[in-house]
C-alpha cells in the first residue's frame, strides 16, 4: 500500500497506530521556539509544523495487518541477508525520494548517505549477530533511509516503513546521520513496534522510548566492542553543534545532566521514581520518564559487567519479546518481568537476576 506521501507501507503486527518516533524530544524544540534567535524559533515551529504534518499522514493510512507466526516460520531457518536502500530528498517533504545507494554499492562520497547506509548495516549486524533477529521484523525486512529530507530539519524519525533524517541546521544540531546510536535508536522503534507494540503513552511509552535508548547504545557498545564500563552511555553524543553547552540528547549513566544551555534548556529527565514528572505533554512525558528505565538498564548492566548487549541486553530484549507483556505495561511490571527473564535464563538464584533486582531498586523500584 501506499501513503499519502508517496512511500510504500511496511505492515506490522500491532494492536493500534503508535505516532511517528522521533530522535529530538518536543521539550527541545519547545525550548527553541521560546529561547532562540528569530532564525533558530522558525527553524524549531517548522519542524513541529513537519512533523504534526507527518503523524497525521501516518493516522489517516490503513491499519497494519496481523503477521501469521506461520510466515515468521518460514524465514526462521534462512540465512539473514541486509538489504538496504538509501534514498535522497534533495531538501523536499516528498518520501522516499531518489534512490542513490543500495545494497553493496560502493560509498557515494555523500556523508550523510554513507552514514545512514553504515548505521542501518550496523544495526542489523548487532540484531543478527546478538539476539538472532533477523531485521526489525525478524523476517528479512528491507532497511530503507531517506537523507536530506527538508531544509535545515532538525530531527530524525522512524515511521514504521522507513528511517528519515533531516541535515540539522549546522548551528545547534549536526547532520542526523552522524550518531549511531541515533539511527539505531529510531530502527529499535520497529522491533518494540513488531514485538511488542508498548503504547506510546505515561510509563508505556516512557518503556518504549528507553527500550530505543538501551539497543541505541548497545548497537554502538557493539560496534566499538566495547564493555559496560567502558561505554560512554550517551545518546546522541556528536549530535550537538558547537553552539550549545552539552555532550548529547540524553544520558544514561546521569539522566539529567546530558546538556544545560541557554537555548535547549536544561536536560530534564529524571533517574529515580522519587523525581517522576507527571505531565500531559509529550504523551505524558515518554522522553523525559524513559530516563528511569534508561538508569535502571545503565546499572543493571554496570552490576553484571562485561559487554552489556550479552547478558543484560539478552534480558531486555527477551522481555520485551515475552508474551506476557502488556501494551500498557507500566515500569513496576516491566521490572518483574525483567527480573523473572533474568532468572529464567541464567538462574533465579543467579548473579544476574540479583543485578536486575538492584539495578530497578536503585531508580526506586522494587521487585
Amino acid at each position: 500500500m501506499t501513503n499519502a506521501t508517496g512511500s510504500t507501507a511496511r505492515c506490522f503486527a500491532q494492536p493500534h497506530r503508535h505516532s511517528i518516533f522521533c530522535i529530538l524530544p518536543p521539550h527541545v524544540l519547545k525550548s527553541l521556539a521560546e529561547n532562540g534567535s528569530a532564525d533558530q524559533r522558525r527553524r524549531a515551529l517548522e519542524t513541529m509544523a513537519t512533523d504534526q504534518t507527518i503523524r497525521a499522514l501516518r493516522a489517516a493510512m490503513p491499519a497494519p495487518v496481523s503477521r501469521t507466526p506461520a510466515g515468521r516460520r518460514l524465514l526462521e531457518a534462512a540465512e539473514a541477508q541486509k538489504e538496504r536502500l538509501i534514498h535522497d530528498a534533495k531538501g523536499r517533504t516528498v518520501l522516499p525520494g531518489a534512490v542513490v545507494r543500495s545494497e553493496g554499492d560502493n560509498p557515494t562520497g555523500d556523508v550523510a548517505v554513507d552514514e545512514a547506509y553504515d548505521g542501518l548495516g550496523a544495526t542489523f549486524d548487532f540484531f543478527w549477530d546478538a539476539y538472532g533477529r533477523n531485521s526489525i521484523d525478524d523476517e528479512g525486512m528491507p532497511l530503507i533511509a531517506t537523507v536530506h529530507y527538508d531544509q535545515d530539519y532538525n530531527n530524525a524519525f522512524w515511521n514504521s516503513q522507513q528511517m528519515v533524517f533531516g541535515d540539522g541546521d549546522g548551528q545547534l544540531f549536526n547532520r542526523f546521520t552522524i550518531a549511531l546510536d541515533v539511527i539505531g535508536h529510531e530502527l529499535a522503534h520497529g522491533v518494540t513496534e513488531d514485538e511488542s507494540g508498548l503504547v506510546y503513552f505515561y510509563q508505556s511509552g516512557a518503556l518504549n522510548e528507553s527500550m530505543s535508548d538501551v539497543f541505541g547504545s548497545l548497537i554502538k557498545q557493539y560496534t566499538l566492542r566495547k564493555t559496560a564500563d567502558q561505554a560512554d552511555w550517551l545518546i546522541g553524543a556528536g549530535l550537538l553543534g558547537d553552539a550549545v553547552d552539552g555532550e548529547a540528547l540524553r544520558s544514561m549513566k546521569k539522566p539529567g545532566t546530558a546538556y544545560d544551555d541557554p537555548v535547549l534548556g536544561k536536560d530534564p529527565q529524571p533517574a529515580h521514581m522519587r523525581d517522576y514528572l507527571n505531565t500531559t505533554q509529550d504523551n505524558g512525558g515518554v522522553h523525559i520518564n524513559s530516563g528511569i528505565p534508561n538508569h535502571a538498564f545503565y546499572q543493571t548492566a554496570m552490576l553484571i559487567g562485561g559487554y552489556a548487549w550479552e547478558r543484560a541486553g539478552r534480558i531486555w530484549y527477551e522481555a520485551l519479546r515475552d508474551p506476557s507483556l502488556r501494551p500498557t505495561t507500566t515500569f513496576r511490571r516491566f521490572a518483574i518481568l525483567t527480573h523473572m527473564t533474568a532468572g529464567r535464563l541464567y538462574g533465579a538464584g543467579g548473579s544476574e537476576a540479583a543485578a536486575v533486582k538492584e539495578g530497578w531498586k536503585r531508580v526506586g523500584i522494587r521487585v
